[in-house]
């Protein structure tokens, strides 16, 4: 795929996924576009070669493509479809001095101050009930209906160097100038006409992204971390021609541990592999040890006001390629290291190396709570970005077109590993 239809797809991606279940609700539509057979975890499978996709728990999916003739490993890609930002308590609607609030929860680590004084949406999922039975459905309000007012720096002096939000006080936001809770209740009506049971429902920064820059070279936009490593590695998949089992992985609830249901750190991803490799009467065990796993999640730029917070020798610059990351938390080491630069030079992709400074302690990464459950070489990748987790962010298009460029070649790529080597095909 050329750049400038990159651009100009990732940016329609990125307004529809705006919570996690939208965000598999869109991947859904663009794997059955591209004819894929969506399979059921409580069904009895029969599969042989073809294309193949299974949602969990509505906001995590797999997809495989298993070619007509098989080899015994899998290449597998995961990215987290959720982002940081406001979730909403139930029945948390209320009326304080003439305003509608409502009352929310923070779901990540949000960075607060930057969630200040946009305009947000509601998006997620709606449970309903009618004729006894229950319902499931993927909302997305799609106006703005919400927005977390500042104070005045007349109001509060200190407003430029306190930046000590506190999430129950200040991060609460409101939707309407009113005594009663009129509003709300006619916003859940417009999600459904059947009675509505509970809800997952998240605010969203509904401003669209745009490009800046005199080549417009700046991709600044809502939900960069993590929705640009989803739309490269999906359309890498979806682009790429292989005789490896190609696996696309998108798991929620990375942002708050992925330890449930459909997160990483679940059986998910281990399931699927056994019950592929059952099928295709593969040993799992040897597939899994001539397999690799990228685990792409975005990482920081170097701060143009504070270089300070920035490794010595490991720095990140927007627009000079692809980070691999390699932290102590990280699943990176020198032989899947190897391996990828050796991918991104043969095929000409810009590439850089990041570390931490040890002073400043990074997350975890999908593939190290992978590993937890499936033990696979790995590495972990991303983008290097400006203002993780707030409302807006910044990155490098060209940055997210070279790690699409390197999933696409990794996908096409054979990697065989024998005693005292490892070939790269």
């Amino acid at each position: 795929m050329k750049k400038e239809e990159f651009k100009k797809k990732i940016i329609n991606f990125i307004e529809k996924a705006n919570s996690s279940y939208t965000c598999i609700k869109e991947i859904k539509n663009i794997l059955k576009n591209n004819g894929f057979t969506e399979l059921f975890e409580s069904d009895i499978w029969n599969i042989s070669t073809g294309k193949y996709f299974i949602i969990r728990n509505d906001a995590s999916v797999i997809a495989i493509d298993i070619p007509n003739k098989i080899t015994n490993s899998f290449s597998i890609v995961t990215t987290h479809s959720d982002t940081p930002s406001l979730l909403l308590k139930p029945n948390g609607a209320y009326n304080k001095e003439n305003y509608l609030k409502y009352n929310i929860m923070p779901y990540g680590g949000l960075l607060n101050y930057g969630w200040l004084d946009h305009p947000l949406s509601l998006s997620g999922r709606i449970v309903t009930k009618k004729d006894n039975k229950l319902n499931i459905e993927i909302v997305d309000y799609r106006k703005p209906i919400l927005i977390v007012p500042s104070v005045a720096i007349h109001q509060k002096a200190d407003s430029n160097t306190n930046l000590d939000l506190n999430m129950q006080q200040d991060l609460q936001p409101i939707l309407d100038i009113s005594k009663d809770t009129t509003a709300w209740d006619n916003i859940l009506k417009s999600l459904s006409n059947d009675k509505i049971v509970d809800y997952d429902l998240f605010a969203y920064n509904i401003e669209k992204p745009v490009f800046i820059g005199e080549k417009e070279d700046l991709l600044v936009s809502p939900r960069i971390d993590n929705l640009t490593s989803v739309f490269s590695s999906l359309k890498a998949f979806l682009d790429s021609k292989s005789n490896n089992i190609k696996v696309f992985c998108s798991f929620n609830n990375e942002e708050i541990g992925s330890l449930t249901e459909e997160g990483a750190d679940s059986n998910f991803l281990i399931d699927i592999l056994k019950r592929i490799s059952s099928h295709l009467d593969i040993d799992i065990s040897s597939t899994l040890a001539n397999s690799f796993i990228i685990s792409s999640d975005n990482t920081h730029a170097i701060h143009p006001n504070h270089t300070e917070y920035a490794d010595d020798t490991g720095i990140l610059f927007l627009g000079k390629g692809l980070a691999i990351i390699k932290e102590t938390s990280s699943t990176t080491n020198a032989v899947s290291s190897s391996i990828i630069k050796t991918i991104c030079d043969n095929n000409k992709i810009k590439y850089q190396v990041e570390t931490a400074k040890n002073d400043i302690m990074g997350g975890s990464t999908l593939s190290g709570i992978s590993l937890r459950h499936v033990s696979v070489l790995s590495i972990d990748v991303g983008v290097p970005q400006l203002s993780m987790h707030s409302s807006v962010e910044t990155c490098s298009i060209n940055d997210v077109y070279e790690l699409y460029r390197m999933m696409n070649a990794f996908y096409k790529t054979k990697i065989t590993k024998k005693k005292d080597n490892i070939e790269i095909e």
